[in-house]
């Protein structure tokens, strides 16, 4: 990896920027080069793959009442896609050139990004994510790493230029900086890898984001390139399309194992995903029927996130009412604490919660 690009991912780690992810920082130093992960490596072969959905994800964020799922994820598992597709091309690769290969994808300590800029995919962008001339903001990445020296591709410039549209638009004013992305102020983050409540200064910038967020990708102009790669687009699932929030809100463990089976979706389990849609609910200002059966859930992070939602939907009166007849009985402190802050006139509104509050 280039020097700048090493201290920059440094000093990120430094800042914290990469929120709970720890293993960023603890496989910091295995990053630095794909001989770290593999000595025999002589070549790394990138390879992209569109995402580019068929209509505009923005425009869903107008539709309250359904749940926006990152493009990314509407599909199967882009691992497994992907994966079969490179042993397929690796395999080809080892007889070809009697060589050793190893395939990765999103699996490895590998700077995916930096790997694919070096090769000509694409460069990373303001937003921090691939940006490519003929697919714009929408590709997954897989590397082919052999042992065959190959000869290597011009690596691909920046044609950001001026542009700032990714940075102007997050809801959350997640990028400090150009080319630097805080996870801890990030949507994708907070609803895919944070386990905890997401923070309150955050979750009516939710919106209806239930699952990721593709703001800053959707606005990127190289993307009027991508209609030109249609054809090897994935395909989303119908029902991930634009799932109804009221649909997903009755989802039980088994009913969310099923829907979300072969999907990316599943592995942050029924509890963070539910959380995700009951805020969501409460950014809808929808019927306080929808989220009342959830005080009563096994889980306090569900608990706490109806809670939280019914404080959106509810007249003030009838809300503390209702807090009064839950408070006493509730156990779990988190939710104590969504119960009075939601109680007192907002108060809540605009707070971020202590590191410890959010474990």
């Amino acid at each position: 990896m280039p020097p700048e690009r090493q201290a920059a991912y440094l000093q990120a780690l430094a800042q914290g920027h990469h929120g709970t992810m720890g293993w960023l920082a603890t496989t910091a130093e295995r990053r630095r080069t794909p001989k770290n992960l593999w000595p025999e490596a002589r070549t790394v072969i990138a390879l992209g793959l569109s995402y580019a959905p068929s209509s505009d994800p923005l425009a869903k964020l107008l539709e309250p009442d359904i749940g926006l799922i990152s493009a990314y994820a509407q599909g199967d598992d882009y691992h497994e896609l992907i994966k079969g597709r490179l042993k397929e091309l690796a395999g080809w690769l080892a007889r070809a050139a009697t060589a050793e290969v190893k395939v990765f994808v999103d699996t490895a300590p590998l700077l995916e990004k930096p790997l694919a800029e070096r090769a000509g995919l694409g460069w990373q962008g303001k937003h921090t994510n691939l940006v490519s001339r003929g697919h714009g903001s929408w590709l997954f990445l897989g590397e082919i790493l052999t042992s065959a020296a190959l000869p290597p591709d011009a690596p691909e410039t920046d044609h950001c230029g001026r542009c700032r549209r990714c940075l102007d638009i997050c809801p959350t004013d997640a990028f400090p900086a150009p080319y630097r992305l805080d996870a801890r102020r990030c949507l994708a983050y907070l609803t895919i890898e944070h386990q905890g409540p997401i923070p309150h200064a955050f979750r009516r910038a939710m919106g209806n984001r239930i699952y990721g967020c593709d703001d800053c990708l959707a606005v990127c102009p190289w993307n009027k390139f991508a209609e030109a790669s249609r054809e090897v687009r994935l395909q989303a699932r119908p029902e991930l399309a634009a799932p109804s929030l009221v649909d997903l809100a009755r989802l039980d463990d088994a009913a969310f194992r099923a829907l979300f089976r072969k999907s990316p979706i599943k592995r942050i389990g029924r509890n963070r995903f539910l959380r995700n849609v009951l805020i969501a609910l409460g950014n809808a200002k929808a019927d306080a029927a929808h989220l009342l059966p959830h005080l009563a859930d096994d889980d306090p992070l569900v608990r706490g996130a109806a809670v939280w939602a019914l404080g959106e939907v509810m007249e003030r009166a009838a809300f503390v009412s209702l807090a009064g007849q839950h408070v006493a009985d509730e156990r779990a402190p988190s939710v104590v604490r969504e119960w009075r802050v939601a109680a007192e006139l907002d108060r809540g509104e605009g707070l971020m919660l202590s590191s410890a509050e959010q474990a």
